[in-house]
């Protein structure tokens, strides 16, 4: 009969190796010199990849760890568990109590992660002789949790981050700005907040589309990245709106210098695919603590100078002041305002004549609005219209002008007056209506107005905006019989290769030039030159802002006779325009 478990057993050795080689985790037992005295066959399949339990017999960690590195030299090494092993074994040594590591390292190309406990080993007269230890695989667990933590900041990230810029966006940025409050309140510093936004970028995104549109945030982003400081915070916290925290400023000039800077790295010119875009921004400026010491507060202060340097001309920088609060409430006043006047008709038309000073007769008018306001009286447009065309409002405004001064025009035509032909200032917005052509032709239906009766005028830099469609659209005004002037010529930036495909019929020659003629020799040189320009392209010529007998000799003796200004006639109401033609004046 064969012998029991229980005699195999009495073998201690045997008991030992039964004992550990069944086990999962790995187990061994090492001399004060890290020489292996046992190991299972746990440790010698996973770790050292040796044949059998006796190979490790008499062998270090660093055997091990040469022969791996050797048999996969084709491979990314880290270090390996024989090292790593052999460090750790020297700690416990010198520490003299067990202890617990987490050991990592590379086994035939991949990351191995283990759990493992070692103490001291002494023998029976307390001699400190080697190390005992065990290990267990938790390469599982480690990944697992990794991959965990990699996807909790991922989304971390994503909620705090701009997907596009990968800049911090506006929930981080608010919290950054009231970190900034906290530290220069303690420190007793100041710091700048800059509010940033591209002038125009719709246009870009509703021309080019949304893709082009991404790729000019991203160059633009980047841009501003390269120009600031590390511990600068530059966030985008909509479309096409930037911010920046500025701390430990100190001089308001260095800020001057930096939105400058900015404003000019902003404006150079990118390229995306075949387009060759360029894009302008404003600034708005606030300081801690002058200007306020809530978060809130100073971003909306930033954001309220910033579209004082719209309204300033765009591509500029403007620092917050309380008087600007004080002018943005007024604005949102003005702006009910004129939502009533709309409503209730409160405008009136104003015409200033234009005349051909050469035959001393009366050839038109160009009409100017006027808001007659209940308790403020008459308004100047200069007051309203900026407002007006930053609303949206100017759409309306234009077509209520439109339809009153042909409503007055027929009249004064079918009472036998001859008052030429009315000019009309068209606003950008009015020529983006796509409805706008068949605006004017139901106009002048309803109102029994003829189109050589009227002149349409546009400004020079809104042809330039897009001369394309421009030269698109003033052809078919041109084709209904409407006259066509450049208002403001000379202030842009005009090609003569576009001018020339322009419907045109009038060069308007800028108040700026003729102010000073014919003392100032660079604004003669420049009116003359509109002037000889104008002739060899046929096209008629008139300036505006004509107010003395000196300018008006120098423009007769140029050739050019059409004038309007304040020496031959200011604004006058409509009943005063009929008073001068039943005179023949």
């Amino acid at each position: 009969m064969g012998r029991s478990i229980f005699d195999t057993l009495k073998n201690h050795d045997l008991i030992l190796r039964m004992l550990s080689d069944n086990l999962p985790d790995m187990l061994w037992i090492k001399d004060v010199e890290g020489r292996y005295l046992f190991a299972n066959k746990a440790i010698c399949d996973r770790l050292l990849m040796a044949h059998n339990t006796d190979e490790p017999i008499g062998k270090t960690d660093l055997f091990f760890a040469t022969r791996e590195r050797e048999a996969h030299a084709d491979k990314p090494q880290w270090h390996t568990f024989g090292e790593l092993c052999f460090d750790s074994d020297k700690i416990v040594l010198q520490e003299q109590h067990p202890m617990r590591f987490e050991e990592y390292g590379n086994i035939k190309g991949e990351m191995v992660y283990l759990e493992v406990h070692k103490a001291p080993l002494y023998d029976d007269h307390g001699r400190l002789i080697g190390t005992v230890g065990s290990g267990r695989d938790i390469t599982e667990q480690v990944l697992t949790k990794q991959a965990l933590i990699a996807q909790t900041e991922k989304l971390d990230h994503q909620s705090n981050h701009d997907t596009l810029t990968d800049l911090p966006n506006r929930q981080l940025f608010q919290d950054r700005l009231t970190q900034a409050i906290s530290r220069a309140k303690r420190s007793n510093t100041s710091f700048a907040l800059f509010f940033i936004d591209l002038d125009h970028f719709k246009k870009i995104n509703d021309s080019l589309g949304h893709d082009i549109g991404d790729q000019v945030i991203i160059e633009i982003a980047e841009r501003l990245r390269r120009a600031l400081r590390e511990e600068d915070t530059l966030a985008r916290i909509g479309g096409d709106e930037f911010t920046v925290l500025i701390e430990g400023c100190r001089d308001l000039k260095n800020l001057s210098t930096l939105a400058q800077k900015l404003i000019e790295l902003i404006k150079a010119p990118i390229t995306v695919t075949s387009h060759t875009l360029y894009v302008s921004s404003s600034i708005g400026i606030s300081i801690y603590p002058q200007d306020a010491e809530d978060p809130r507060d100073l971003l909306k202060y930033a954001d309220s100078a910033m579209y004082r340097a719209k309204d300033e001309g765009r591509d500029n920088f403007e620092f917050y002041t309380q008087e600007m609060t004080e002018l943005a409430f007024e604005r949102v006043v003005m702006e009910t305002s004129l939502r009533i006047a709309l409503a209730q008709e409160e405008f009136i038309l104003f015409y200033q004549p234009k005349y051909n000073a050469a035959t001393q007769s009366f050839v038109g008018s160009e009409a100017l609005i006027r808001w007659g306001h209940s308790t403020m009286g008459i308004v100047s447009p200069a007051k309203f219209i900026p407002l007006a065309e930053e609303t949206g409002l100017i759409v309306k405004i234009d077509r209520w002008v439109m339809n009153e001064a042909m409503r007055t025009y027929t009249q004064w035509y079918e009472a036998g007056l001859n008052p030429g032909t009315v000019s009309l200032n068209l606003s950008i917005k009015q020529l983006e209506q796509e409805d706008f052509i068949e605006v004017l032709q139901e106009a002048m239906q309803r109102h029994r107005f003829r189109p050589e009766w009227l002149e349409l005028e546009i400004t020079e830099s809104q042809v330039m905006k897009n001369p394309e469609k421009s030269i698109r659209l003033l052809e078919q005004i041109h084709a209904l019989g409407i006259t066509l002037a450049i208002d403001d010529f000379g202030t842009g930036y005009s090609s003569l290769a576009y001018l020339k495909r322009l419907k045109v019929d009038t060069l308007k020659i800028d108040q700026s030039f003729v102010r000073d003629i014919p003392f100032d020799e660079e604004d003669s040189a420049i009116v003359n030159a509109i002037i000889a320009l104008a002739q060899s392209l046929k096209l008629d010529v008139i300036a505006e802002g004509v107010e003395t007998q000196a300018q008006l000799d120098f423009l007769l003796e140029h050739g050019c006779c059409h004038i309007q200004g304040y020496l031959t006639g200011r604004p006058k109401s409509a009943d005063a325009i009929e008073e001068l033609l039943r005179n023949g004046r």
